[in-house]
């Protein structure tokens, strides 16, 4: 091929690329791109809108309460198993305007990964790896404000109770989640499954599902009472259950099989599995419609998001991220 036809080739596809996103609608979701570095604003039809750049490998992200700001947790690592000091940032991102507008240096503390908002405060809440810790942000300062220990190691997620005093973070390589007072700093740990990764309160706050990611159980804690309340077995051997939702009316609890290569829906009254919905690949993510009708899960070796229905628990539909950009959770925008 000649010079001036791979020039003309690589223009034509620019043109496509360009035409395409200016045929793309309103920005309707928002993906991490794990791989690539980037946060994906996607239409409604999985048509992407715009890609912006983060730092390096982030793992999970937030909105502000006002659905202004979304934050990413700038891990530097694809897995939370791989060796090496990562990345120390969370960014800032305007959704309006489809921009970064600034990063939060965490300093000596690497890795970040699990990430909340507190709504009371306007701080931000996330996990480290390199040292393991809870750290709170203040985005509006961008600066730490407080550095907590969390009495255990390879925090992955948190997510802060209603209360905004009571932060729980599963801890992966101690098998745990920790129980933080935000005020006291006092922390309660908890035993749980092989590994823990996801986490979810129920919107009532009396209950708190954790998934095991090298086990096959969901475990339920007592929220109220900080002490295990039971154990929901999902997928059985080497299902690996990475992430957990839980829809608003607290009847269905769904679960990201990642060995499994499935969906598991479980029913939450009574904390047993239900249908398993088959995925052509292992699911990394498991995020709800604020509705809780409409379930997505990224296959992140496949640049692919799978939108589900929770009610009538099939596909509805699927769409692709750019290859490469490895999706991992999605966020449907705010309205």
């Amino acid at each position: 091929m000649s010079v001036s036809s791979k020039v003309f080739g690589l223009c034509a596809a620019s043109l496509v690329s360009a035409l395409a996103l200016q045929a793309a609608g309103p920005a309707a979701f928002v993906i991490v791109e794990k791989g690539s570095s980037h946060v994906g604003f996607f239409d409604a039809n999985g048509a992407l809108v715009k890609e912006v750049e983060t730092g390096q490998h982030p793992h999970e992200m937030v909105f502000s309460s006002d659905g202004k700001y979304l934050f990413t947790s700038d891990n530097g690592v694809m897995d939370m198993r791989e060796k090496g000091q990562g990345w120390n940032t969370v960014s800032i991102i305007d959704v309006k305007a489809e921009r970064r507008v600034g990063q939060i240096d965490l300093g000596e503390h690497r890795r970040p990964h699990g990430i909340d908002f507190d709504r009371a405060t306007g701080h931000v809440l996330v996990t480290t790896e390199l040292p393991s810790a809870l750290l709170v942000l203040d985005p509006r300062e961008r600066k730490v404000l407080r550095v907590y220990d969390v009495h255990g190691k390879a925090p992955h997620m948190v997510r802060l109770a209603a209360d905004h005093r009571t932060a729980w973070v599963s801890c992966t390589d101690t098998s745990n989640v920790s129980v933080i007072d935000l005020q006291t700093a006092a922390v309660k740990t908890i035993p749980t499954g092989p590994r823990p990764q996801g986490i979810v309160i129920a919107p009532d706050g009396k209950r708190v599902y954790v998934a095991n990611s090298d086990g096959e159980t969901i475990t339920v804690i007592d929220a109220i009472r900080k002490e295990l309340a039971g154990e929901i077995p999902v997928g059985g051997r080497h299902s690996g259950p990475v992430r957990v939702a839980i829809t608003p009316d607290e009847l269905t609890i769904l679960a990201a099989l990642q060995l499994k290569h499935a969906v598991q829906f479980v029913n939450a009254a009574t904390m047993t599995p239900g249908k398993e919905l088959p995925l052509p690949g292992p699911p990394v993510s498991m995020t709800l419609s604020a509705d809780g009708r409409t379930a997505y899960s990224a296959v992140l070796q496949q640049d692919t998001i799978f939108i589900i229905s929770v009610a009538e628990q099939r596909i509805l539909r699927t769409f692709r991220t750019p290859p490469g950009s490895g999706p991992d959770p999605v966020l449907p925008i705010p309205r």
